[in-house]
């Protein structure tokens, strides 16, 4: 059994939304080159633009607000979904930070007819053990919890581990990560009166609704990602392959590849656009993603400012 989207997408709107992100990053891109030199753009995140991230945690006594994480998936000629996660992360100890997110979906659920909602709070704790040295890569660890809030919220709490590993290469980045969730299978079908007699089971609203999020909910999950970094124009070049289980057991493994770029704009913003496909199933859906940052220090915090 695969998962269900609702809606479909025209053509006219793909088309729009690819030739706007590709406009601004065109439009932004002039201004590359007179940014200073900044490390955002080097520090990969979770579907920033590509799922698979390195092992390295926002800076002490940084702050990254994450403005505008856009991610629309689509199958040709059927079902469309798009949602934004704006989040925020601050770097709360050495090598370690703190993040809050909050899901929001929107879908065409068919007949000219829409819905949108919440997705669930998503609270994360990464810390990484470790820089690289010539014998050991980068170690992280991430732990996420899901929490049911909102119209298109899984019906229970999900807690996820993540390990991460990073090795640099005098040509690229190599980067492994690994995911494992706790929670039980959503039991999500109902009976409704009319059907008992048949014994046909079908969704209640509720459970259809809470379906379209858990539907991104994966039990395990695991991959592998390259990267390639252009310093003197603060730019990264990402591309990733990872294969996931979701949540309901009797779903396909489910295989995707995705690339993307990553773009400092000046010292605080970055951007990021990425695409992919996933690979086998009877959807093979595409999905595109955008996202802009802004990060800046907490001077207050820092030791000694206020000497």
């Amino acid at each position: 059994m695969h998962r269900e989207r609702p809606g479909t997408l025209p053509a006219s709107l793909i088309t729009r939304a690819l030739l706007v992100g590709v406009a601004a990053m065109l439009s932004l891109g002039a201004t590359a080159a007179r940014a200073s030199a900044q490390t955002d753009y080097y520090n990969t995140d979770r579907g920033r633009p590509v799922q698979i991230e390195d092992a390295y945690a926002t800076e002490r006594y940084a702050v990254e607000l994450k403005l505008a994480p856009v991610r629309a998936e689509w199958v040709p000629d059927g079902p469309f979904t798009w949602g934004v996660e704006p989040e925020i992360a601050y770097g709360l100890l050495p090598r370690t930070h703190i993040e809050i997110g909050v899901p929001v979906l929107f879908a065409d659920a068919g007949r000219g007819s829409r819905q949108s909602g919440v997705a669930g709070l998503e609270l994360s704790l990464m810390h990484n053990f470790n820089t690289e040295t010539r014998s050991l890569p980068a170690l992280g660890l991430r732990t996420d919890v899901l929490v049911p809030v909102g119209k298109f919220a899984p019906e229970q709490t999900y807690a996820s581990f993540t390990g991460m590993i990073t090795r640099t290469f005098p040509s690229m980045r190599v980067h492994a990560n690994g995911q494992y969730t706790i929670g039980e299978e959503p039991s999500l079908l109902v009976l409704s009166p009319s059907s008992v007699s048949r014994q046909q089971p079908v969704f209640s609203q509720r459970a259809a609704d809470a379906a379209i999020g858990t539907a991104e909910v994966s039990r395990w999950l695991a991959g592998i990602a390259v990267d390639k970094t252009f310093p003197l124009s603060s730019f990264l070049l990402t591309a990733d392959l990872f294969a996931r289980q979701p949540i309901i057991a009797s779903e396909d493994v489910e295989v995707f590849a995705g690339a993307g770029f990553r773009l400092q704009t000046s010292p605080n913003v970055a951007l990021d656009f990425g695409g992919g496909r996933e690979l086998n199933g009877d959807d093979q859906a595409w999905h595109v993603t955008f996202g802009l940052a802004y990060a800046f220090g907490l001077r207050g915090l820092m030791p000694g400012a206020g000497r």
